[in-house]
């Protein structure tokens, strides 16, 4: 029989080997002897070890567990509605808190909204998206007003607030998560995303790898995400979501 105990507030551990028990979270994965009182100890910091741990890439499910949740809802269609008169865009850019609050300041630019999409799981979470096995992508799902704002507006914020070089990173955010993606809502923005490419393209002298592809199910991401950076982000300093305010996006605040 194990005896449970959480009162203890000390973990001697290293980071990888908290990270693979807490990963299984299963008490026979450690090598105990069945008849042999067994104490948790439990770390009041280990709350904060998973979040960093999701930021740096690793998740709280195994692949195995992961593949269990694949569900064909998560590969439908986004099924959602814009508000009457607009119209949305997906755009995937690197960590969603910074891109978000470039569309945020662009004119006629209604309502923005972080996420995770293109993805095998229905309902993930940020651990899951970070755990690299699920296959999302950490978007900003845009609505706008087509009188105020074309599409090709939105194209050129996206191109301007990220590198479209680099494989599934910006900067120091590694992952799948992280890649560059135009996920569109009908013909006419595909069409316009390839032609915005090319274009692009011969401004550049290294090859973009962005994923152009249909908008798939959009998963809004936990509340704290959402307008993040406007909200104060890590250290609380408010950052204006003016429109066509030219104030450097400060990426986690």
């Amino acid at each position: 029989m194990f005896i449970f105990k959480t009162t203890t507030t000390t973990v001697s551990l290293p980071l990888l080997t908290i990270s693979s028990h807490l990963y299984k979270s299963k008490p026979t994965s450690f090598p105990l002897t069945p008849a042999k009182p067994f104490t948790l100890r439990y770390s009041t910091t280990t709350p904060k070890i998973m979040s960093w741990l999701g930021k740096l890439g690793f998740g709280t499910r195994n692949p195995a567990e992961a593949s269990m949740d694949q569900s064909s809802i998560a590969q439908g269609p986004d099924d959602d509605h814009p508000a009457p008169g607009q119209q949305f865009a997906q755009f995937g850019a690197g960590c969603f808190w910074g891109v978000e609050l470039a569309f945020q300041r662009v004119l006629g630019v209604t309502k923005t909204e972080v996420g995770y999409t293109q993805g095998f799981n229905h309902n993930p979470t940020y651990n899951d998206v970070c755990s690299g096995t699920t296959n999302h992508s950490e978007v900003v799902r845009v609505q706008y007003d087509p009188k105020e704002c074309s599409y090709e507006n939105l194209l050129d914020c996206f191109w301007e607030r990220h590198d479209p070089t680099t494989l599934n990173r910006q900067g120091n955010d590694v992952g799948t998560q992280y890649r560059s993606g135009i996920y569109f809502y009908t013909p006419e923005q595909e069409k316009a995303a390839l032609e915005s490419m090319e274009k692009h393209q011969k401004k550049l002298n290294r090859k973009i790898v962005t994923e152009i592809l249909p908008a798939k199910k959009f998963y809004r991401a936990e509340e704290y995400h959402q307008q993040y950076l406007a909200k104060g982000g890590r250290f609380g300093f408010k950052q204006s979501t003016e429109k066509g305010c030219n104030d450097p996006i400060r990426c986690y605040g």
